[in-house]
């Protein structure tokens, strides 16, 4: 009896050849995406997007529609420094709520002092005679009423008393004292150079300087001046004493209305 040949094995792979696909878990080959691996891509880390500075938005918005003066600026560069530190977004709202309100606060300040200077009077300067007396209307600046003018002002003397004067205006327009007017200069002088003593200290020279001789040297008997007639006096502001305005002008005014002719003395 014999054994039969037992049939040839089978060809075998050797363990661990890849076949076309990876075992799981594992990547396949290139262009198959290996099990586990969602389609789309890699899976990663990204940062979370960042937010806009408060601070820098309000700073923005505030200088836009030119809020209290300086405090958009304030804001812009608080909200910069943050932004440096957090890492946040809303420098370019930052910078452009600086420079939108500093150049807002470089125009108010160019008008105001352009308008102390009389830089915004309108209408040609009076005409004088040789006397010096007006003879056509025409604006002024407060600082260059002389004794003797007449004028019409955009103050209300209705709202003042002649112990506290009234603030000066930038311009009067002057006219013939023939004509119906507000004002009549009787006396202007000027007061000492140096430091703003205070708006006290220049009403009480005003009025020293307003009453007495100079009121009586221009019209005589005070006594017999009309009843609507007043003595008011414009005195220098800080403001426009920076700008060497040392000028206070005493003049005769009706707070309830207009006057015709001047009170003026013959001879004075």
């Amino acid at each position: 009896m014999s054994i039969p040949p037992q049939p040839p094995p089978y060809p075998q792979q050797p363990y661990g050849q890849p076949g076309p696909y990876g075992p799981p878990g594992q990547p396949g080959p290139p262009g198959m995406p290996g099990p586990g691996t969602p389609y789309g891509g890699p899976q990663g880390w990204y940062p979370p997007p960042q937010k806009t500075n408060t601070l820098a938005v309000v700073a923005f918005v505030m200088s836009i529609v030119c809020a209290i003066p300086t405090v958009p600026v304030i804001l812009g560069i608080v909200a910069l420094s943050q932004i440096r530190k957090a890492g946040e977004k809303g420098r370019g709202l930052a910078i452009a709520a600086i420079v939108i309100h500093g150049l807002t606060i470089a125009f108010y300040a160019l008008a105001i002092v352009l308008g102390l200077a009389g830089a915004f009077d309108e209408g040609p300067r009076p005409h004088r005679d040789t006397q010096g007396q007006v003879t056509t209307p025409g604006s002024s600046k407060v600082e260059d009423i002389r004794k003797g003018d007449c004028f019409n002002t955009d103050d209300d003397l209705a709202k003042t008393q002649d112990r506290d004067g009234t603030q000066a205006r930038l311009s009067v327009r002057t006219v013939p004292c023939a004509q119906p007017h507000e004002g009549e200069a009787y006396a202007v002088f000027t007061l000492d150079d140096g430091v703003f003593p205070g708006a006290e200290k220049v009403v009480e020279i005003s009025e020293e300087k307003c009453g007495g001789t100079a009121l009586t040297g221009y019209v005589g008997n005070a006594s017999k001046l009309p009843n609507n007639l007043e003595v008011f006096y414009y005195y220098p502001q800080p403001s426009s004493w920076t700008l060497g305005d040392r000028t206070v002008t005493c003049f005769l005014g009706s707070a309830g209305g207009t006057s015709t002719g001047s009170a003026r003395a013959a001879g004075s």
